[in-house]
């Protein structure tokens, strides 16, 4: 497997506890599973301010592209009971430091 092209990193707070977070996440993997590109996708939690955050490793630029479209994409905020907007971010990758880890 190549590294990713691009990164995705969308972050926020949530109503729902953690452990319901979760729950929610292992509910919708199968259709991010599913998704075309997507080599990687990490469930985080800030240890500070507990936001949520999900940081999407993606093929191509196409292929985020076609994500950000979806209908999977805007249903993260009500899936999640986010407060207030998610913060999202897109990075085009660089260089990876190790050709080695994909």
């Amino acid at each position: 497997m190549t590294h990713p092209v691009m990164v995705l990193l969308v972050r926020f707070k949530s109503a729902l506890s953690f452990d319901e977070v979760m729950r929610v996440a292992n509910e919708r993997a199968p259709e991010f599973r599913a998704l075309k590109g997507l080599s990687q996708k990490y469930y985080m939690q800030d240890a500070v301010s507990g936001e949520i955050a999900g940081l999407y490793l993606w093929e191509s630029a196409d292929a985020l592209s076609e994500y950000r479209d979806s209908d999977l994409r805007a249903t993260i905020a009500a899936a999640y009971q986010a407060i207030g907007e998610p913060r999202v971010e897109v990075y085009r990758v660089a260089m990876p430091l190790r050709d080695d880890v994909f």
